[in-house]
């Protein structure tokens, strides 16, 4: 295996500057890697038991994963793929984020309704914050000043204050949201909600504090209404574009930001769970943990341009930009 991921990366580095894609199967215990350029799979490598959620550090030289099943966080180095050391995670790790300057990891912990901050230089827990019932989404301000949690059973998104890791507000949203994501200027906060079938949208104040500005519906002709599931959503750097993964519908949502409203669905893999975009913001990836694969959809034209197998069940995506 070791060889095998050697010549791999040999040809990945004769490409040039390019795009890393880093896929975790939840079921196969492995990450997939993908050529940014070529789109051909490079190699995979395991990465712990039942891995899901998955970044990479703002410098592009770390891919953090969370090993839900092994209660940690694993560190691999994005270049050569060896595994660089652990973190503490607390128990049944699922999504996490890094605040903008990488050095403190936030992790929800879906078993003990807290969420663990982690320092990724010195490995120590620096705090537990309690949530909300079986928390799940994650997602940092632009500034850095809160984190969001979402907690499914309690059905609320928690703003923690990162100065002092205490949560300043509370939101109410609907049933079992699982993915929170800030405009890119930190205005608007949206929540996906799974079995609700919303995106809850929030205008965020100077000082952090939500107010609710409307919510995101959906409706596909031929698909039952309980198969559109909103989980994983991202806004474009513009802040133009909403784009919402819908679950076992199938399908990407993309929604106009402006009117709140879906102008095209995107027919993709089935049950499609994570987003990424490319460095250049030209493709969004979506993982669609029942037929192996991820979609890769060009962005402008709002179209699915091709299909890519990785491994057994993917969850989720990362991408590390322009590395050689």
């Amino acid at each position: 295996m070791r060889a095998l991921i050697t010549v791999m990366l040999c040809a990945f580095a004769s490409i040039g500057h390019a795009d890393r894609i880093f896929v975790s199967n939840e079921r196969g215990n492995t990450v997939t890697v993908i050529d940014g350029t070529s789109w051909e799979v490079l190699t995979e490598f395991n990465a712990g038991q039942r891995p899901r959620g998955i970044i990479v550090s703002p410098d592009g030289t770390k891919l953090y994963v969370c090993a839900s099943d092994d209660n940690i966080v694993r560190v691999f180095d994005t270049t050569t793929l060896e595994e660089l050391h652990t973190l503490p995670s607390g128990p049944d790790p699922e999504l996490f984020v890094l605040d903008p300057s990488g050095r403190r990891l936030y992790v929800a912990n879906e078993d003990d309704n807290l969420v663990t901050v982690v320092d990724t230089q010195t490995h120590e827990v620096l705090a537990e914050v309690p949530v909300g019932v079986e928390p799940e989404g994650m997602a940092v301000s632009p500034d850095g000043r809160f984190v969001v949690n979402t907690s499914e059973t309690t059905n609320m998104a928690h703003f923690i204050d990162t100065q002092t890791n205490v949560i300043r507000y509370n939101a109410l949203v609907d049933q079992r949201p699982r993915y929170a994501d800030y405009s890119p200027d930190g205005t608007r906060l949206y929540v996906t909600a799974e079995i609700g079938g919303t995106v809850s949208v929030f205008d965020i104040a100077e000082d952090g504090s939500p107010t609710p500005a409307g919510k995101i519906t959906f409706d596909v002709p031929g698909v039952q209404q309980e198969w559109l599931q909103p989980v994983g959503g991202l806004v474009t750097g513009d802040g133009k574009w909403l784009f919402v993964a819908l679950g076992p519908s199938n399908r990407v949502a993309a929604v106009n930001t402006q009117t709140l409203k879906v102008e095209k669905y995107i027919l993709v893999g089935e049950r499609v769970w994570q987003l990424a975009f490319t460095s250049d913001e030209e493709y969004l990836l979506t993982t669609n943990g029942n037929t192996n694969d991820i979609t890769v959809i060009d962005v402008d034209k709002q179209e699915a341009l091709r299909s890519i197998q990785v491994g057994q069940q993917p969850w989720g995506v990362a991408v590390a930009y322009g590395l050689n």
